[in-house]
């Protein structure tokens, strides 16, 4: 449901706007309105709040933030870090830029130091790492070599389905080169071919000029390895890798040694400057005179006393929130805030995929709750599979304990698995037949129906289109009452009209199917006749012609039977064709192999149809949306 919202008005003297902004944002529960436009008439005299600290305040949480992913983690120490919260947290913006600049001035010079250090570093270590391989690949052709004073060496990486380009190359650098060049190729692998080119440096321009135009992958080598044995080069290159690990290692020390004495301060400086922006990004919102602050917002009336009590306790009378008497229309744009219970929150998930309901309308999540598991189990219906999608959730939730979207998920798929788990008892599945094959269960028999899916078709198909009927009817009574609270006296005709056309409906299909006496027949014709202006009054003709698409949505609802019956069909063929190999293990691998599949496709498509049957079959009949989510002011809290 949608917890009953509060417009409240703070007022309280200028020169306390900060403590006020504090409580607010401590407490957590004021949805903040602009003030200033609230009150139109007193423009004159009041004016949107500005904040001049803004700015200095964010380039310092960026300073903060790079210091702190530099430096490593520590152990988090609350004691210590409550400790210097508590010292700070009562400061002024200004007051808090000031004291944190002086503590991480040199800090940050230090650790900007030190990492852009440590950045050259691995930067010069990769470099080497580079050259260390291309010179142990062209080192098995080193006596080819010829070394010289004033020429320079350089290498072209080719892959071996381009060696034809090899020819045109040498034949352009001899003629650069004036022939005064080496051109050595040979293959360094089954994939590249490695040429070395030794010429005069007086052509180096003209010839790396024409190699970059080739767009070949050219190797410089640096003149500190180019001009000694590539053995010795190698052995340099190693000293320089280890020379440069120790330095890179004393850095790390130096960083650890800072983050030990400056980690827990961080940590509070970091927490406080986010909560402070948030504070001074809300200035825009608060509406000041010369002498006077003014806060308008809505808080859910269940959090109402508290804040309430809160502002008194800080402030005494100097501070006043009251509640404010708000014209209906009004109340249609105060946000939604749902206030479910525990087994109904993870199907919050769904409407966050839309946009949120209008405060008037009617929360659709407890609907869903109820329905969506019962539409889950009666397609998959399987014990067996049940389980298997029960543990895989539990898993799953705790494996990724931070991903609060696939939590709420994972949620929605162990409620959804014990629904499955029911239906699989009354279906007498486990892992299609195999536990009836056992002898350990058989399908239920209900009012002289086995319910075995394979020879209860029809009555399974039947149940599907009764829970439609149900599931769209509740729909329509759903738009009834949106429509009376809102006070909009057509679309409740319409809603209204269209549910007693479908009652007729089903009345003559009922009578003509000899399942009703047909006394029944006349009664459905007066509810059609009764209801049909009614429904042309609220909905025009666009309304009767709605009739056919409802009806259409209602048997849409026939695809739970079919997808249930498409999942017991391939159970089945597992276990057969397990049944069918004559080698034991063999068999058990393909009766894997088959039902992990199904068990993969039953947490899917059933899933997405019973989301659509929502979204689309149900959700039509009432559902508006357009509205503002309930964000709060202050910290995320529980709810």
């Amino acid at each position: 449901m949608l917890q009953r919202m509060t417009n409240v008005l703070v007022v309280g003297p200028k020169n306390d706007y900060q403590e006020i902004i504090d409580v607010l944002y401590q407490e957590g529960t004021v949805h903040l309105q602009d003030a200033t436009e609230s009150f139109p008439q007193l423009n004159e005299v009041f004016r949107p709040m500005e904040s001049t600290t803004q700015v200095d305040l964010t380039l310092l949480l960026v300073k903060i933030n790079g210091i702190y992913q530099i430096l490593p983690r520590m152990p988090e120490n609350r004691q210590e870090q409550d400790r210097i919260y508590q010292e700070l947290h009562l400061k002024s913006a200004t007051e808090l830029i000031s004291v944190i600049s002086s503590e991480i001035g040199e800090l940050e010079s230090r650790t900007r130091a030190l990492a852009g250090r440590k950045g050259d570093l691995e930067l010069s270590k990769t470099a080497l790492e580079r050259y260390e391989k291309i010179i142990e690949k062209i080192q098995p052709l080193e006596s080819q070599i010829p070394l010289l004073e004033g020429f320079e060496v350089t290498v072209l990486l080719i892959q071996k389905e381009f060696r034809d380009v090899l020819e045109p190359i040498r034949s352009v650098l001899k003629n650069i080169t004036r022939n005064q060049f080496e051109f050595i190729a040979a293959d360094l692998d089954e994939q590249t071919t490695a040429v070395i080119t030794v010429f005069n440096k007086k052509f180096s321009e003209q010839v790396h000029s024409f190699l970059f135009s080739q767009n070949v992958n050219e190797v410089r080598i640096p003149e500190d390895y180019a001009n000694m044995p590539l053995p010795k080069a190698i052995a340099l290159i190693g000293r320089k890798k280890l020379e440069i690990d120790e330095e890179m290692a004393t850095i790390d020390q130096d960083l650890a040694s800072l983050s030990s004495v400056f980690y827990q301060k961080l940590s509070v400086f970091q927490r406080i400057l986010e909560d402070r922006e948030k504070e001074l990004q809300a200035f825009a919102h608060f509406g000041q005179s010369d002498n006077t602050i003014l806060v308008r917002g809505w808080v859910p009336r269940k959090y109402l006393k508290r804040t309430k009590a809160a502002m008194k306790e800080t402030f005494g009378g100097r501070v006043v929130m009251t509640e404010m008497d708000v014209p209906s229309e009004e109340m249609e744009y105060a946000p939604a805030f749902y206030d479910n219970p525990r087994w109904v929150r993870p199907f919050e998930f769904f409407n966050r995929l839309i946009t949120p309901p209008k405060y008037m309308e009617i929360d659709p999540s407890p609907f869903i709750a109820i329905f969506f598991p019962i539409f889950f189990g009666v397609i998959v219906g399987d014990i067996g599979y049940g389980l298997c999608i029960l543990g895989f959730a539990i898993v799953m939730k705790l494996y990724f304990k931070k991903l609060e979207w696939l939590k709420q998920l994972m949620n929605i798929l162990i409620i959804s698995s014990i629904s499955t788990i029911f239906f699989g008892f009354l279906y007498g599945e486990f892992f299609g037949n195999f536990g009836e094959e056992m002898g350990w269960l058989h399908p239920v028999t209900i009012g002289g129906v086995t319910l075995n899916r394979i020879e209860a078709m029809i009555p399974l198909l039947i149940f599907s289109i009764v829970l439609g009927i149900l599931h769209v009817s509740i729909g329509l009574g759903i738009g009834m009452l949106n429509a009376y609270y809102r006070k909009s006296k057509k679309h409740f005709c319409e809603k209204c009209g269209m549910l007693a056309m479908i009652i007729g409906i089903i009345l003559l299909v009922l009578v003509f199917a000899e399942l009703i006496p047909g006394a029944f027949l006349l009664a459905g014709i007066f509810v059609i006749i009764a209801a049909l202006p009614v429904l042309l009054y609220g909905g025009g003709v666009r309304g009767a012609i709605e009739i056919a698409g409802t009806m259409g949505n209602i048997l849409s609802y026939a695809r739970i039977m079919a997808l249930g019956m498409a999942s017991v069909i391939l159970a089945l063929v597992a276990n057969e064709l397990a049944g069918a190999v004559g080698i034991v293990a063999v068999g058990v691998l393909i009766a894997v192999l088959l039902h992990s599949l199904n068990i993969i496709l039953g947490m899917f498509s059933p899933s997405i149809h019973s989301m659509r049957l929502h979204l689309v079959e149900f959700y039509s009949k009432f559902y508006e949306g357009g509205g503002e989510l309930y964000r709060p002011f202050g910290r995320e809290k529980e709810t």
